[in-house]
């Protein structure tokens, strides 16, 4: 069972400063260090990729790639933790594998005979199905994204900013509004409601950054 304990202790935020700047001049021992110490949060983002019939080293390895490329294209400058970047590039790499694998596997299935007709002719499941390319990865991901996002409407957002989110966006269930019609509904101008929006969203996407990234 992948446990993240056996993993290296992750780097603080002094330490990773100043491997990050090693690492930018070249020093290799850096870029050792940054990917030693970071195997942690690889291991915690395969776990949620990780299945009975996957082995889990493969997909160490396959997260630990998208750690490395996170590593050699960071830009400190940017004011976001590396485990942030990091995580979405590692999310990367396990995705694109598992996209492939899945429509590999679909290829297969689809071509597998199952039967025969009355005239002893040999058909498979593409023979008799119409053929609806969903794809279940990028569908289960934004069902989880949808699922942090409602979270996150309770957790961050005050009860002005939530309002304004549900009638602007219409979410659960409601119908989409514009920001004019939230204003006379609520008797405030549409230059408020503007401000109330975009300081909302900020909310959101830096609450989006924390939950990807803050998983130590």
């Amino acid at each position: 069972m992948l446990s993240v304990k056996s993993f290296p202790k992750p780097l603080s935020t002094k330490e990773e400063q100043m491997y990050l700047l090693l690492c930018k001049q070249g020093v290799k021992e850096a870029r050792d260090i940054l990917i030693e110490r970071n195997q942690r949060l690889v291991a915690h983002i395969v776990k949620k990729y990780n299945a009975n019939d996957k082995d889990t080293d493969d997909l160490i390895s396959i997260g630990t790639i998208g750690l490395i490329k996170a590593i050699d294209t960071f830009d400190m400058t940017k004011g976001i933790r590396l485990a942030t970047y990091a995580s979405r590039c590692i999310e990367n790499e396990l995705l694109m594998l598992l996209r492939g694998e899945k429509k590999q596997s679909k290829e297969v299935y689809l071509y597998e005979p199952i039967g025969a007709d009355k005239e002893g002719n040999e058909i498979n499941l593409l023979d008799i199905i119409e053929s609806v390319d969903i794809d279940i990865v990028e569908d289960l991901e934004l069902k989880n994204n949808i699922k942090i996002l409602y979270s996150l409407v309770n957790q961050v957002l005050t009860e002005r900013e939530k309002q304004i989110i549900i009638l602007r966006y219409g979410l659960a269930n409601n119908k989409e509004v514009t920001q004019r019609e939230i204003a006379k509904g609520l008797n405030i101008s549409r230059s408020y409601v503007s401000r109330i929006e975009k300081k909302a969203l900020k909310k959101l996407k830096e609450g989006f950054e924390t939950k990807y990234g803050g998983i130590y």
